[in-house]
């Protein structure tokens, strides 16, 4: 470090200061990024020779000032760590092609010169983590007040430029048709976006002015910082009206940049204040790491996606959490029409295997085999939804977004005993639902097989077709878990589905188009087109879920065989119907192993499809709240602790508590 210092110190005032910047930062760069004890060693070491040594300060301010002077500022500041006026797509393209070969570098634009000082990809880890104390000692180390030269001037007209830049993107987004569908006000009353425009720009002429001539009074920010504080509770009141109205990947992309915008141009005024020095203030040192960041990270797509989905991510689960409210049963009476639900989807499967099992006999071609297999699915699971019956492994998807909501409105451990006792309902409501399935699909299956053997002659399935479908239920000997944790991963996606299509249902204002639809009204009359209006918006999500989710299970085995994969899928309602075709096909001259081998795996198969589409359903649940799997972790010791107490209330509801009226005294 002491050698780059002295050679700053003589650096020729020709020669470019990146280089000598580049291989400092590399000096006080840790050896590993988390290292943050020897990243703040290392700058504290900086700071001590700046401050021993006249020459290695004025060298490194020479060079500083060099690098601001020659290069353009403005896009540093406006451009990097926001986003864009191109669209979601666009953006995702340019990241994917600017990975592959990366763009040039202009030694005439700050921000280009910057990411070759930062150059590692974790940077912005270490830098961020430095404390701002340790900032602000380097800060003072550098003596700027024994510098003659100005350069504070350029920098300010720049920082200024920025500032008109900004707020004219902030207006243009602010006026956007989509948040205007989202939020009509905005055009209602008048907008703090158009006023904020023109506040800015007579911010801006009095700062330069006051540059120009010392005798002008320079007008503070503090209009402009209204303006933007009602800009923000525009943006408030657009993300609750959104909750209503819903969202798209679009109108999310224009929030999420509106924000970094206003976010970026109260850095940049806070900058520009006299009164707040960087040795006192720590908002130049914190847009650095924010610099850093974007830089390390301007290739990243998790972030595009991140930083674009989130608010649609919500309002799906938002969605999928209202419809999981009815999948939990409150009561005894709840939970026994949750049985009855879920028995009358068993009927349903017990048919719906022995269609899967007929197709196979037809030996179709691969791809209208895949296809006949999802319709069969697909046609079979909207029926149940229809007839508001219940399969079981749909409950987790839709369960864990409650619960991620009740951990959300909890925030703190004190609310530990409500949450444990909203799981308990979930879990018995999935156990009376899983046992509806189950005693219904195996003696309907059996019924229909032996029913079949009667008519026919002959059984629905052959021996070896039996003994396959026996071999797939056993847990060691096949990849029956592996298979169940893929429908497991269905089952998390048609939650996902299901609460798009609800959401597009409100952001499309699907039923009010299909109402207004006027061969629909011709066909069907006004009032029964309402109705089927008002049923597509309470059932758009799911049929649609229903539907991708049978296509999922229908397609997996085909694609697998033609891939040369092992893919196939393992539910539980199916694996105990198939277990009763199979146990009819043998006459019931089963081994016993091979029976208790067939019920452990039906047992393991449901477990692993719950489990599965639970864990990936939470964890969305609980990241499109900005919370993290930890923040669930409280939740298992409180879950333990009422299991020891009660067991009982994990499989029965407790019986409801009739109100006896006291008898009235009679008057005396």
């Amino acid at each position: 470090m002491d050698q780059i210092l002295s050679q700053l110190a003589n650096r020729h005032s020709d020669a470019p200061p990146v280089p000598y910047l580049a291989r400092l930062v590399d000096q006080v760069r840790p050896d590993d990024a988390g290292d943050f004890v020897q990243a703040t060693s290392n700058l504290r070491a900086l700071t001590y020779l700046l401050s021993r040594h006249a020459s290695y300060r004025a060298g490194l301010r020479q060079a500083l000032i060099d690098l601001l002077g020659a290069t353009r500022q403005v896009q540093l500041y406006t451009d990097t760590g926001t986003l864009s006026n191109e669209t979601f797509s666009q953006a995702l393209r340019r990241r994917i092609g600017e990975r592959l070969l990366p763009p040039a570098r202009s030694a005439s634009h700050l921000s280009d010169q910057f990411g070759v000082i930062f150059c590692q990809r974790e940077d912005y880890r270490w830098v961020a983590a430095l404390s701002q104390e340790v900032w602000q000692e380097l800060w003072q180390s550098l003596a700027w007040d024994e510098e003659r030269q100005m350069v504070a001037n350029p920098t300010r007209l720049q920082l200024l430029e920025a500032v008109q830049v900004l707020t004219a993107r902030i207006t243009a987004i602010g006026l956007e048709p989509e948040l205007v569908k989202t939020y009509p006000d905005i055009e209602r009353f008048e907008s703090p976006f158009l006023h904020l425009s023109a506040e800015a720009q007579r911010y801006v002429e009095s700062a330069r002015a006051a540059m120009v001539d010392e005798t002008c009074p320079d007008e503070d920010d503090r209009q402009v910082l209204v303006l933007l504080e009602q800009c923000e509770d525009v943006i408030a009141r657009l993300r609750k009206a959104a909750a209503n109205r819903g969202v798209s990947v679009s109108l999310t992309y224009h929030v999420t940049r509106l924000r970094q915008h206003i976010q970026r141009l109260r850095t940049l005024l806070a900058l520009l204040d006299p009164e707040r020095s960087p040795a006192r203030d720590a908002t130049l040192f914190r847009l650095l790491a924010e610099l850093v960041r974007a830089e390390n990270r301007k290739y990243s797509l998790r972030d595009v996606f991140a930083s674009n989905t989130e608010l649609l991510a919500r309002q799906v689960t938002e969605h999928a959490g209202r419809h999981g409210e009815h999948y939990i049963a409150e009561n005894r009476s709840q939970w026994l029409a949750m049985g009855k639900a879920a028995m009358g989807a068993g009927v349903i499967v017990g048919f719906m295997a022995l269609f899967k099992l007929l197709i196979a006999t037809l030996h179709l071609p691969l791809i209208w085999e895949a296809l006949a297999f999802g319709l069969n699915y697909s046609l079979g699971f909207m029926l149940v939804h229809v007839l508001h019956f219940t399969i079981a492994t749909k409950q987790p998807a839709m369960t864990a977004a409650r619960i991620a909501a009740a951990i959300h409105e909890a925030g703190g451990k004190a609310d530990m005993a409500q949450l444990a006792e909203l799981v308990v309902k979930v879990m018995r409501t999935q156990f009376v639902a899983i046992l509806g399935n189950v005693l219904l699909a195996i003696p309907v299956a059996w019924a229909i097989a032996e029913a079949w053997l009667w008519l026919a002659g002959t059984p629905v399935i052959d021996q070896a077709k039996a003994a396959h479908l026996l071999h797939d239920l056993h847990p060691l000997t096949s990849l029956a878990l592996f298979h169940a944790a893929i429908a497991g991963v269905y089952l998390f996606l048609s939650g996902l589905i299901a609460g798009y299509y609800d959401n597009k249902a409100i952001y499309r204002q699907i039923p009010q188009r299909l109402a207004a639809v006027p061969w629909l009204n011709r066909l069907l009359g006004e009032a029964r087109t309402r109705r089927f209006a008002h049923y597509v918006e309470h059932n758009l999500g799911g049929l649609a879920g229903n539907f991708y989710f049978g296509l999922f299970l229908g397609v997996t085995g085909t694609i697998g065989f033609l891939l040369g994969l092992p893919l196939d899928i393992r539910h539980i309602t199916f694996s105990s119907a198939y277990l009763s075709y199979a146990a009819v096909t043998y006459d019931y001259a089963l081994p016993l192993s091979t029976v208790l081998w067939s019920v452990a795996g039906v047992a393991l198969i449901g477990m692993t499809n719950l489990l599965v589409s639970f864990s990936l359903a939470l964890w969305v649940a609980l990241r499109s709240r900005k919370l993290r799997g930890s923040d669930a972790l409280p939740l298992l010791p409180a879950v333990f602790k009422r299991f020891l107490r009660g067991p009982k209330a994990f499989f029965i509801p407790p019986r409801e508590r009739v109100e006896v009226p006291e008898e009235a005294t009679p008057p005396a």
